[in-house]
């Protein structure tokens, strides 16, 4: 069965590559380093080999990750990390955030060649694959070459267990190469068992998101950028929009507006390459903005600050008074809402938040978050929170306690890889 899927792998490169040069016509980072992707590597370059490699996909699993990695470097100073991602939001934020002290380079696409180069170049002895990420080809070259290989703090929905049941050839035999998978909650536990996963071999070890760290220079930064750029103003921030997204708030700004005068709508979408259409969105209804890259100030008749830069988002939530987190008044599944928590800002969130049903569920049974179902529950929920002060500040107590009561799983997951780090 691999070898009809790595055909059609094969057969499918022409058209993955003209995507990514598609894509890059908004978000030119995806024309380059394209090589990286099918295994190729600058020859010029000098490559850690014997790396422990960990992959997160974008720029929200990797910032799950920087906490384990920051624990490894200071237990294993002469460690090499190698991380790859698939994202370039994802290669940015990494390199941001951990500079030289680790190597990235793009995931090579799941094809034997591309596969054996990479594995070639930097020779892992220990390879870390942070959510759900099963690919065939990558599973089976690790255990040909006895590299120990983990899933870690691994979730899988009910859809896309459905279908992995469907290709039991396929999937069974790439779980085989696996040494272990640590598990967000026990319903994730449940489906990896359902798609054949070796229960021995599976632990429920909780979510490493919970591990956020927020420096306290950064909220010293947030609250810098209130008091010179936000003064004065009601700071309402939505995080991480989609497409159709920006629209729901923009539409009912005035309407807020009327009886929260001095409110501000900071709105950060989540891809870069949306930022020009957001400031034209917000130009079309006619709203004053600033956008985070101007030399602009932000006055009294400022409605909107686009935030179009990356990396910010922490500091901007301790900028705020209250954070809404997008990609969930769309079908898009969510987005982590913890790190609004652990900042000790009131969080809200819509009614999409598949992939994070979880976190969601807990939240809401904790009282510390709220979810709003439609733009109607999103007025009446922010006006709530703008009139009265002590219930803004008690539903902010309990997100961060919420937040500080589940943590722990960062360090269990780092004893499960301890003997092979």
């Amino acid at each position: 069965m691999r070898v009809i899927y790595s055909s059609i792998f094969y057969l499918l490169i022409p058209f993955i590559l003209s995507r990514l040069l598609w894509r890059s016509i908004k978000a030119p980072a995806y024309r380059h380093r394209w090589r990286e992707r099918l295994g190729f590597y600058n020859k010029a370059k000098s490559f850690p080999e014997g790396v422990i490699w960990f992959h997160a996909v974008s720029v929200g699993e990797a910032e799950a990750l920087f906490p384990l990695l920051r624990h490894i470097q200071k237990h294993h100073t002469d460690a090499k990390l190698l991380i790859t991602t698939t994202t370039p939001t994802g290669s940015a934020r990494v390199n941001a955030v951990m500079l030289e002290t680790v190597t990235h380079v793009y995931l090579p696409y799941d094809i034997p060649g591309a596969v054996n180069r990479f594995m070639h170049c930097f020779k892992p002895k220990l390879a870390v694959i942070i959510e759900t990420e099963i690919w065939p080809n990558l599973y089976s070259c690790c255990g040909k070459n006895k590299i120990p290989l983990y899933i870690i703090n691994a979730r899988l929905s009910e859809k896309s267990s459905l279908g992995y049941q469907k290709i039991p050839s396929l999937v069974h035999p790439a779980l085989g190469n696996i040494y272990g998978i640590a598990t967000q909650t026990q319903e994730d536990t449940n489906r990896f068992l359902a798609i054949g996963a070796n229960s021995e071999k599976l632990k429920t070890l909780g979510n490493i998101k919970f591990d956020v760290q927020i420096p306290q220079s950064i909220i010293a930064q947030g609250l810098q950028i209130k008091t010179n750029l936000f003064e004065g103003r009601f700071v309402w921030l939505i995080a991480s929009t989609h497409k159709d997204e920006e629209i729901i708030f923009l539409e009912i700004y005035k309407q807020i507006k009327q009886k929260i005068p001095q409110l501000l709508l900071v709105l950060v979408p989540r891809h870069p390459e949306r930022f020009a259409e957001v400031r034209k969105l917000c130009e079309k209804l006619q709203y004053t903005v600033v956008s985070r890259t101007a030399s602009e100030a932000v006055c009294k008749q400022t409605d909107v600050y686009l935030v179009d830069t990356m990396g910010e988002l922490k500091a901007l939530y301790a900028a705020s008074d209250v954070a809404f987190v997008g990609g969930s008044m769309v079908p898009t599944g969510g987005h982590n809402i913890l790190e609004a928590a652990a900042v000790g800002l009131p969080v809200m969130f819509g009614p999409y938040m598949a992939n994070f049903k979880e976190i969601a569920r807990r939240v809401l049974s904790d009282n510390a978050a709220i979810q709003c179902q439609n733009k109607q529950d999103v007025i009446d929920s922010i006006l709530a929170l703008y009139e009265q002060p002590n219930f803004r500040n008690a539903l902010a107590e309990k997100g961060k306690a919420f937040v500080q009561i589940n943590q722990g799983a960062m360090t269990r997951i780092y004893k499960m890889l301890e003997q092979f780090i």
